[in-house]
């Protein structure tokens, strides 16, 4: 025998559980901020100042997102078997493994601050040149970069 008013709370809490589980379900869908669209990027201001040393060279530009958050993974060239991402705090530089690409944002990479080095130059680049560099990104994939080299002295207005 069933109590009266029981359907009404039953119904009541299925009511409710059926609810949640919409809510819940809604909170993965592709309009959640985590998932606000794809990154779009584009890389500017890029170079390398002519190396001082035959093994190694640093590398400088600005990536801009006007899309969702990407991550830059890393980083390869023909130039060297082995091109690291560097960040410099209170003067002193650290390898890192990636760098976060804020949506609607930029990661720059500028003297005295990120960069990239290149280790074990294949061959001492000459001012003039041109380095080719793909960066490599968790979901926008791979961005090739045309790299010039400028003077060892080279100071960018945009202050690269």
């Amino acid at each position: 025998m069933s109590r009266p008013g029981a359907p009404s709370r039953r119904l009541a809490g299925c009511v409710a559980l059926t609810a949640t589980a919409l809510a819940l379900a809604g909170c993965g869908s592709d309009n959640s901020p985590s998932n606000a669209g794809k990154p779009e990027l584009k890389i500017t201001g890029a170079y390398m100042p002519a190396p001082v040393m035959d093994t190694m060279a640093a590398g400088f530009f600005t990536v801009t997102n006007s899309g969702g958050a990407d991550t830059l993974t890393s980083v390869t060239s023909d130039l060297a078997p082995d091109v690291t991402l560097h960040s410099t705090k209170g003067g002193a530089m650290e390898e890192q493994k990636s760098f976060a690409v804020p949506t609607d944002g930029s990661l720059d990479f500028a003297s005295g601050g990120n960069h990239l080095m290149f280790e074990k130059l294949t061959h001492k680049p000459l001012e003039g040149e041109k380095v080719s560099v793909t960066l490599h990104f968790t979901k926008a994939g791979a961005v090739k970069v045309s790299m010039p080299v400028k003077s060892a002295t080279y100071n960018p207005k945009t202050g690269h």
